[in-house]
């Protein structure tokens, strides 16, 4: 998620010609771990298909200013509200949803993901707590402050623990992953090449793992760069980008094998990369735009489909401003 304006460096003319249309470090990802930004099943059951009937397009209540949003293996989708910080549960088949997650004044959801266990792990925003909501009951079942005041952003399953971003400080935090873990959040520095912008403005955003499960992989928004980030020391060291100028309003973050999905909100494309297994270099290979993308902050993964919810950061929000949340096809 990020407020900063937009930046006056897009993909370049080759990427849009070619795309336009561990106990508590734990080094070693599990495959839950390293799979949760793509679409989730129960375990032993295949991915869920998609039927070219289910709808590419459907709308979100208004006034709801979508985030971030998940994808579990019902088939369905859950986004988060900046407004109150609101969970809705969409059923993808229909577009149909419910509210799960009551909001509050003050409150927000930003980055979300699911985990196999059904653990939705929330990012608060502005708000600064971290959330966990079991999706079968629709209770939370962990509250955590981290001591660090700032933005909690975006989050990844890493080993056993998720991670997240805080946008306002040069600072990742990390609790413990699964039903009836106990244990504080945890704040890693962020050091080595990272550069942190001005106090109040988004540095930090989307956050992944590396192809060979190593580290995490985070994009600075402003600065348009993606780091390698060694979750036991927080040293992170520049990806060195192929093809492209930078990923100016890098948003969410979506890596499928060594494929690195970045969503650039303000430039409404999807640049797609290609990553050595250590994410040393990002090689690019695509761009993706749609006229239907009005912002586009995270994307989740389900089959073929990339579904984003369109966040309309340059339309003022009232009660009454309209929101959607819309699917590409990566074949």
């Amino acid at each position: 998620m990020s407020l900063t304006p937009p930046g006056s460096s897009r993909p370049t003319r080759r990427a849009v010609l070619g795309g336009a249309a561990a106990a508590t470090f734990a080094l070693a990802a599990t495959a839950a771990g390293a799979g949760t930004a793509t679409a989730h099943t129960r375990p032993g059951r295949p991915e869920s298909p998609v039927r070219p009937a289910w709808p590419a397009e459907f709308a979100l209540p208004n006034g709801f200013r979508p985030e971030g949003i998940a994808i579990g293996g019902g088939p369905y989708a859950y986004m988060g509200s900046l407004a109150d910080g609101s969970v809705r549960r969409a059923d993808l088949r229909t577009g149909e949803g419910r509210t799960v997650l009551a909001g509050a004044t003050g409150g927000a959801a930003t980055g979300l993901k699911l985990d196999r266990d059904g653990l939705l792990y929330i990012s608060g925003g502005l708000s600064a707590s971290i959330r966990v909501l079991d999706t079968r009951t629709n209770r939370l079942t962990a509250t955590y402050r981290p001591t660090t005041a700032g933005f909690v952003n975006d989050v990844i399953l890493y080993g056993d623990r998720a991670w997240f971003t805080n946008s306002h400080a040069p600072v990742i935090y990390t609790v413990p992953r699964g039903h009836g873990r106990g244990g504080d959040v945890r704040e890693v520095p962020l050091g080595g090449d990272w550069e942190q912008g001005p106090a109040g403005t988004i540095s930090a955003n989307g956050i992944e793992t590396t192809p060979d499960g190593r580290a995490l992989i985070v994009v600075n928004s402003p600065a348009g760069k993606l780091f390698r980030v060694d979750p036991r020391t927080g040293h992170a060291t520049v990806i060195t980008l192929r093809g492209a100028d930078g990923v100016v309003n890098g948003d969410g973050l979506l890596r499928v094998g060594r494929t690195l999905y970045v969503v650039q909100n303000r430039l409404n494309v999807i640049t797609v990369f290609d990553l050595d297994p250590r994410a040393r270099t990002a090689t690019l290979r695509r761009s993706i735009s749609d006229p239907r993308f009005d912002v586009p902050t995270t994307a989740a993964r389900l089959g073929d489909r990339l579904y984003l919810v369109n966040a309309r950061f340059t339309t003022p929000p009232t009660p009454e401003t309209t929101y959607n949340a819309v699917a590409v096809e990566l074949r």
